[in-house]
């Protein structure tokens, strides 16, 4: 059959549309989601930064009914987590790891922890780490809250490297700060030694971490959007800042050595990077005598 000429060109017309629809609908979709800005992805939130519970430190007993009331009174405070800076127990040992975990279980609300030099032995071994990541779990890590990056990292591979371990974490670190940069992503960081006490060019002493890796991970820092640096070990209340991030060491619920009240520190974290924090004391506790030049 031989169909008029107007009709065929109809036919024609109708063919390539089809294959246009067709091939529209074989390409990979288009993103139409909304461009999303900085400021629209990160949301006001708060936490709690608690350091050396180290149950042990300044009495077992009284070390483990401190924990226990700062876990009651962070339940009421309604924040979004808690991290805890490292030293999570004296001496690590079955029961003290037990405790500890017992009385963590009491939050109501996520708990990530950093662990520290009387977790995992001032040098650090295979078998240290492997009983802390045992009984505790990951020992450097980082999750994504509302837009910001909270970077969990183990400080004991930079001060006593460990054959392997150190330069496994290393990588991860710089990867993650890498990652959290391009995603815009302000960056959180929670240790347990500090990276200066007083001055960024100061001499390696117990409370910091040596002068050359303390300048890499300052300048990672500086690179990559770390707008806080949240550590312990010294047991008393340190407040730094290095070009715009703030460092910050709180009080313990174990021993302070400067004679401070048993607490820790609330942090409130508004959208547009500004973050503050304020001492919360947990009551009704004195605190332990502290011996000269403890550790």
């Amino acid at each position: 059959m031989i169909l008029p000429t107007i009709l065929r060109k109809k036919l024609t017309a109708l063919a390539v549309f089809a294959v246009c629809i067709l091939s529209a609908s074989a390409l990979p979709a288009k993103d139409e989601t909304p461009s999303i800005t900085v400021s629209e992805k990160q949301q006001p939130f708060s936490f709690v930064q608690m350091c050396d519970t180290q149950l042990g430190m300044g009495g077992y007993e009284h070390d483990v009914q401190t924990f226990k009331a700062a876990v009651k009174q962070i339940n009421t405070l309604k924040a979004d987590f808690v991290v805890i800076c490292g030293d999570l127990v004296n001496k690590a040992d079955d029961k003290s790891f037990a405790d500890f975990n017992s009385i963590k279980k009491g939050f109501l609300l996520p708990c990530y922890c950093a662990p520290g030099n009387h977790d995992i032995e001032n040098q650090a071994t295979a078998e240290s780490l492997r009983i802390y990541r045992e009984k505790i779990g990951e020992d450097y890590y980082s999750i994504e809250h509302k837009g910001y990056t909270i970077v969990v990292a183990n400080t004991q591979l930079w001060k006593a490297p460990v054959k392997d371990e150190s330069q496994k974490h290393d990588a991860w670190f710089t990867q993650t700060l890498i990652d959290a940069k391009r995603k815009k992503s302000p960056v959180i960081v929670v240790v347990h030694y500090p990276l200066f006490v007083s001055t960024p060019d100061e001499a390696e002493g117990y409370f910091n971490l040596p002068p050359a890796k303390r300048k890499q991970i300052l300048d990672l820092c500086v690179e990559n959007g770390v707008v806080a640096f949240l550590a312990g070990h010294t047991h008393k209340q340190i407040t730094n800042e290095y070009k715009g991030i703030q460092l910050v060491n709180g009080e313990t619920t174990s021993k302070n050595f400067d004679k401070r009240p048993m607490g820790f520190r609330l942090w409130t974290v508004a959208g547009d990077k500004n973050m503050t924090h304020q001492f919360v004391e947990v009551k009704g506790f004195r605190q332990p005598v502290v011996k000269h030049g403890e550790k």
